[in-house]
């Protein structure tokens, strides 16, 4: 924004840079936000904290003189040696706890949570504890830091030391069991289990066996996923639907390989490189430790875009054109913000505890954000796709195809906010029409025509300083933010309402609610660059009582990746437990729900919110 105040500063017309102003205030600029990649825990699983100090203190040494380098380094140090601090006394403080305990099981534990915690103060981890123990403190420090919450391929990353630890024959599947289990408790990060490996082979192990069961008996916030491909250990992703049903907590979920992959694939990348994106974030995918992006943080309200465009606009192809036009200069300003975002992030919030676990920041002397990575891969989504392709499809039906109403009385009506008895009837004539995701409507049409507009402005296209920008659908928590920030639309929605989630259809867009036909048109409306755009999925709880529901389930997740489905989000809904849980939140204080990339409790989400997820959930009975 500082950036665009002088329109000298960017490069193209006036009206252009001011278009794009009003544009991205209402959307996610990017500008400033921290920690949406993913670090390689096997960097410091093998340095353990005092390798890593080394490492600092080694580069401090070689760059010397450079004034950047050195701040920078300086403060890794510092952080390092706080860490190194807080864990020594983590150990003291279980010593002293295990002298008055008088519980002889509690009091070992104590003994040997005090073991672990010294040994991993400087050496590396050893045994699967000591690897859980460190995993947990880093991520405690860096979610402290800057709420980091991207995870890891959890399974590879403890297997070596679980084979290693029952071989030794200290170790057993239920100890190993207990030790992930309060991983996963201690945080909600995002890990993945299953999927390919670089070559291809499947990753699965006992290990992720283990985990999975962890994160059965959990009953609490989790963000597991299971990457589904061919040549996959089919028993994992079947255990896995199991638990989704029989737990009803929104976890884990499934991403589909095929997709991913070869979308990925098309940003110039191997396969090799296509398959270690992981999933670990609420939509995006990461190369852990080589990728910074800025998934999930930057994306361009297009129902705003729409709106400034209908304003101008006297007929459906005046409507189109300007609607190109507007989006362009929401694509070129937010470019201009990442390349901002990309100068100036080191100065504002350096990721110290992240530049730990990537491959460069310490061995350049550069923050991750500002040359230390070795792939830059700057994500833009796009919001409120329903709403926008609603609108266009309802105004080909209803203004151009049957001529029920003028598109001047329909601009009149739109920014009355549908006021009056007219009003209101125009309002349920266009929120009548076709709605994409029914099948084969003008709505639907319209849905792909926007993916084709989002991937020209993005797909293949760079910043003005060279970095690569890559497409999705996914609106997160914003939905409420950005409806707030519009006007009504002529979908018959009505001003400062909630914008549509992610790639989803509105609730409502066809009677029977379809899943096929929900599943179909996500899939037609993927970009097809490696990000997603989730199918955020709500089962009704009658379907999870079914005998066959395991394989009805799976059979619909296969069906919707092999259409080039790249991630799927479920929610296993009881409606009167949500409804009454809407009430009084208060009694239900363990009732967990997927919200969009994150499951969490129910009772933790603002009154607003709440209300937002009960519509999306139980839709008719609202």
């Amino acid at each position: 924004r500082e950036r665009v105040q002088n329109a000298a500063a960017v490069p193209g017309t006036h009206e252009e840079i001011n278009a794009g102003r009003r544009l991205i205030d209402k959307s996610e600029t990017g500008i400033g936000a921290d920690a949406h990649f993913a670090p390689d825990y096997q960097i410091g699983l093998e340095l353990g904290w005092g390798g890593l100090l080394e490492k600092v203190r080694a580069a401090r040494r070689r760059f010397a003189g450079d004034p950047v380098a050195d701040e920078l380094l300086e403060a890794e140090e510092t952080a390092i040696l706080g860490v190194q601090t807080w864990i020594r006394r983590l150990g003291e403080a279980a010593a002293d706890r295990s002298l008055t305990e008088e519980d002889a099981e509690r009091r070992q534990n104590l003994v040997d949570m005090a073991k672990t915690c010294f040994a991993i103060v400087s050496d590396p981890p050893r045994r699967l504890r000591e690897v859980v123990q460190w995993i947990a403190c880093f991520n405690m420090a860096s979610r402290t830091y800057n709420r980091d919450g991207a995870g890891g391929q959890l399974d590879e990353l403890l297997r070596p030391y679980y084979e290693a630890d029952k071989a030794a024959g200290i170790l057993t599947d239920e100890d190993a069991e207990f030790q992930v289990f309060c991983l996963l408790l201690n945080d909600p990060h995002y890990y993945q289990i299953g999927g390919p490996a670089a070559d291809g082979h499947d990753q699965t192990s006992r290990m992720s066996y283990i985990i999975l069961e962890a994160a059965a008996k959990l009953k609490s916030s989790c963000n597991l996923t299971i990457r589904v491909f061919d040549g996959m250990d089919r028993g994992l992703y079947r255990r896995g639907v199991e638990i989704l049903l029989a737990n009803r907590l929104g976890y884990p979920r499934f991403s589909g390989d095929k997709a991913l992959v070869e979308g990925f694939m098309k940003n110039g990348y191997s396969a090799e490189l296509a398959r270690s994106r992981i999933a670990v974030g609420c939509n995006w995918m990461s190369m852990p430790g080589i990728e910074y992006t800025l998934n999930d943080v930057v994306k361009i309200n297009i129902v705003k875009v729409f709106e400034e465009a209908f304003k101008e606009s006297d007929s459906l192809e005046e409507l189109e054109k300007n609607y190109r036009k507007h989006f362009a200069a929401a694509v070129k300003v937010t470019a201009e913000g990442i390349d901002f975002h990309l100068d100036h992030q080191y100065l504002n919030e350096p990721e110290l505890l992240l530049n730990l676990l990537s491959h460069g920041p310490i061995e350049k002397g550069k923050d991750v954000s500002h040359g230390g990575a070795m792939y830059y891969n700057m994500a833009i989504d796009g919001a409120g796709l329903a709403v926008v392709a609603d609108s266009f499809g309802a105004i080909e039906e209803r203004v151009v195809n049957e001529k029920c109403i003028s598109f001047a009385d329909l601009k009149a009506a739109v920014d009355a906010d549908f006021a009056g008895a007219d009003g209101e009837r125009i309002r349920r004539m266009m929120s009548d029409s076709g709605r994409y995701g029914h099948g084969n409507t003008a709505a639907d049409a319209w849905a792909i025509k926007l993916t084709e507009i989002l991937n020209g402005e993005i797909a293949g296209k760079t910043t003005p300083n060279g970095f690569k920008l890559i497409p999705g659908w996914f609106t997160w928590a914003d939905t409420l933010r950005f409806g707030k920030a519009v006007g009504a639309t002529p979908n018959g929605r009505k001003a400062g309402e909630p914008i549509s989630h992610g790639a989803n259809p509105l609730p409502g867009f066809r009677k029977d609610g379809a899943l096929t036909a929900m599943a179909t048109a996500i899939a037609s409306v993927q970009p097809g660059r490696g990000n997603t755009a989730p199918w955020q999925l709500e089962v009704d709880i009658g379907l999870a009582n079914d005998p066959t529901a395991v394989d009805k389930l799976m059979a619909l997740m296969d069906g919707h990746f092999a259409l080039g489905g790249t991630l799927i989000n479920i929610n296993v809904v009881d409606a009167e437990k949500i409804l009454a849980a809407h009430k009084d939140p208060s009694k239900y204080p363990d009732l967990v729900v997927r919200v969009t990339g994150f499951t969490a409790y129910f009772n933790s989400l603002s009154p607003a919110f709440r209300e937002l997820v009960v519509k999306r959930l139980i839709r008719e009975k609202v």
